[in-house]
C-alpha cells in the first residue's frame, strides 16, 4: 500500500517559517491571518504551511499549538524538535530506509516513488519538502527515549550489585560431627558382658 507523504507546491520560505515561529508569540490558534499578518508569509502558496505544521505535529487539526509547538520557540532545541517531527510525519521513508535524510537527491526520489508510488511531478514535490525540513532539522539531536525505563531502586542495584557476605574466618573452619549409636544389649546377658561392650565403645572413640 502506497504511503501518504506530505508535500508543499511551494516549499522555499520552509526555514523561514520555523525561524519566524521562534521570533513571534505563539498564537492561541495559527491562522491564514496569523501566518499572513504576524508571521509575514502572506504568499497564496504559503498557506499551505498550515497543513504541513498539523502534519508534523505542531498543530492539532482545528489550528491551535499543541505542546510540540513550545519546542520551536528554543532555538537549542528546536532542530531535534523538528527531526523528530520529520521522522514521525515521513514513517514511510524511514520504514524503508532509517537514513532517508542522509540520502543523495536521486536516491532520495527514488525512494519516494517507491514508497508514495507518485509520478515524477509529485516525488519532486514530496522530496523538496523533505529536503527543505530536513536543512532546519538536526537529526543528532533528536530526542530517544527508552522505552522500558527501570524503576530508580532497580537501576541502583543493577549498578551496585550487592556484596556476597563472606565467613570471616573462611580458612579456619571445623565442622563438628556427630553420629547417633545405637547398641542392642542381649537380654540374657550379664553385668560383666555389658562392662565389656561399653569399655570396647569408650576405646574405640576415644580422641
Amino acid at each position: 500500500m502506497a504511503a501518504d507523504l506530505p508535500y508543499l507546491s511551494s516549499y522555499k520560505n520552509v526555514g523561514e517559517l520555523f525561524q519566524r515561529i521562534e521570533a513571534a508569540k505563539q498564537p492561541e490558534n495559527f491562522t491564514q491571518k496569523y501566518l499572513a499578518e504576524t508571521l509575514g508569509l502572506s504568499s497564496s502558496g504559503d498557506r499551505e504551511l498550515i497543513s504541513l505544521l498539523k502534519a508534523l505535529g505542531f498543530l492539532d487539526q482545528a489550528g491551535r499549538p499543541t505542546s510540540e509547538y513550545g519546542s520551536l520557540k528554543n532555538a537549542a532545541v528546536a532542530p531535534g524538535a523538528i527531526a523528530a517531527a520529520v521522522q514521525r510525519a515521513y514513517e514511510g521513508l524511514y520504514a524503508a530506509n532509517e537514513n532517508a535524510h542522509s540520502l543523495a537527491s536521486a536516491e532520495l526520489k527514488g525512494l519516494i516513488a517507491q514508497v508514495a508510488g507518485s509520478d515524477s511531478s509529485m516525488t519532486n514535490k514530496i522530496a523538496g519538502t523533505f529536503t527543505a525540513l530536513c536543512r532546519v532539522a538536526d537529526f543528532t539531536k533528536k530526542s530517544k527515549l527508552d522505552p522500558s525505563p527501570k524503576p530508580a531502586d532497580a537501576a541502583s542495584a543493577e549498578a551496585s550489585p550487592l556484596p556476597i557476605e563472606k565467613p570471616s574466618h573462611f580458612g579456619a573452619l571445623r565442622p563438628d560431627f556427630h553420629y547417633n549409636i545405637q547398641v542392642h544389649l542381649p537380654a540374657n546377658a550379664t553385668e560383666e558382658t555389658y562392662l565389656n561392650i561399653f569399655n570396647a565403645l569408650r576405646k574405640a572413640f576415644r580422641p
